[in-house]
């Protein structure tokens, strides 16, 4: 079955909104299932992919620019290689 991908554009936020609207999509997740991340905040684009790291979810980033980090994470599909 192919994986479910959705996006959540976090940009808009600053620290500690964007981590608060992540979690909160995770409770509805589904181990396997993928999500593309867009990030803006400085604080939040070095905190996020560690504690998604920390918490069992493979992270890969995709691209940074203009300020902006994407990442693409598996939840629950352990670390990243």
């Amino acid at each position: 079955m192919e994986p479910q991908w959705e996006q959540l554009d976090l940009t808009p936020w600053r620290c500690p909104e964007p981590l608060i609207r992540l979690k909160l999509w995770l409770r509805g997740a589904q181990r396997g299932q993928s999500l593309l991340i867009l990030l803006g905040d400085a604080g939040s684009r070095q905190d996020i992919p560690a504690w998604l790291r920390r918490q069992g979810h493979q992270v890969l980033p995709l691209q940074e620019s203009d300020g902006r980090l994407a990442l693409r994470i598996v939840v629950g599909a352990g670390p990243s290689p």
